[in-house]
């Protein structure tokens, strides 16, 4: 059986998830929608399909699943409808900046029994699932504390910081996900401290561009994620794991991993420079995974679950900074 799939949302990640349906051997690009014709038609051009609107996708009887990769504002509204239309989806984050909203959302899924998958790529990246596969076989025992850095090389533009909700729901969100996933067990409490040292604007439009902040489980195990919107160096994506019985890392990783040793010391090629080449791998895993599950008839996983308690654990860091002090996940859901 070959999956039938449309995209919703021609822009850089739907180019990106485009390419991942086509190297699939049981899925096909059957259609693309989005309010730019240009942009859908350039998709189109060199990955396949055609151009239909939302609507007419919603109603189609030869689409199984959609990938929704349109802004965020209008992710909620789109799961519903393609919830009640039958269809399998798969959503990239968030569900919406809302917790009410994504709650109301989710009650939909749950009573049309749909398929719902959400975009956290990185848990697909290989060196995070090495990572995490270290940790299941019980080589560093028992978790005790992580480590996670993640700092972007340079911070978006205003016009996307209005819009994003903030440094964490838009980017550390991913940080809160990684580390329910390598913890397995839920965070109870989260302290943030930020600040803006990067650009006075993203502090004039009411976000933060520096962002420290500790997760806790009831148990006591604690993450720590270090966020930045400025790394000179290059995308700085990097988990340390520390156990009872020793620590596992992913480093940070490089398009060409070489290192040169001469008479002025050692070099080595440049970090990745953003996220769309640092996670290639992830995403087209990702997507696998999704066409995998619909097939399968299995959970979808990350799911909207997942998202809920990403953005609930963001919610809780951002109360944090504006009270100074630690904030229980029960205050926010």
């Amino acid at each position: 059986m070959t999956l039938r799939i449309a995209i919703l949302g021609a822009g850089r990640i739907g180019q990106v998830h485009a390419k991942a349906v086509t190297y699939s051997p049981t899925a096909k690009l059957v259609a693309v929608a989005d309010a730019f014709e240009a942009s859908a038609n350039a998709l189109i051009a060199e990955f396949g399909g055609e151009l239909r609107s939302t609507g007419d996708i919603a109603t189609a009887d030869n689409i199984d699943a959609v990938l929704i990769c349109t802004p965020t504002n209008t992710h909620a509204d789109l799961i519903e409808m393609f919830a009640r239309a039958g269809k399998a989806i798969f959503c990239e984050k968030p569900i919406d900046l809302g917790i009410n909203r994504v709650n109301s959302c989710l009650q939909v899924v749950a009573q049309t029994n749909a398929t719902l998958m959400v975009g956290f790529n990185r848990r697909f990246d290989p060196h995070f699932m090495a990572l995490k596969d270290t940790i299941t076989a019980g080589h560093i025992g028992e978790i005790e504390m992580i480590n996670i850095i993640s700092r972007d090389p340079g911070a978006p533009p205003a016009e996307y910081i209005k819009v994003s909700g903030g440094i964490f729901k838009d980017m550390s969100i991913h940080d809160f996900d990684m580390a329910r996933f390598l913890l397995n067990e839920e965070i109870e409490t989260v302290m943030a401290s930020a600040s803006v040292l990067v650009n006075p604007e993203i502090g004039e439009l009411g976000d933060y561009d520096s962002a420290n902040i500790i997760l806790t489980t009831a148990s006591g195990k604690q993450c720590a994620i270090s966020n930045s919107r400025r790394a000179t160096y290059g995308y700085d994506q990097r988990i340390e794991v520390h156990g009872s019985l020793g620590l596992v890392s992913a480093k940070n990783q490089r398009a060409v991993d070489i290192e040169l040793a001469n008479d002025d010391g050692f070099t080595r090629p440049p970090l990745h420079d953003f996220f769309m080449t640092r996670y290639i791998a992830a995403y087209a895993a990702e997507i696998a995974s999704f066409i995998a599950n619909v097939e399968g008839k299995s959970p979808a996983i990350p799911s909207g679950h997942d998202g809920l308690a990403a953005l609930a654990i963001a919610e809780a860091a951002l109360k944090s900074v504006s009270e100074g002090r630690a904030v229980r996940l029960s205050e926010i859901i």
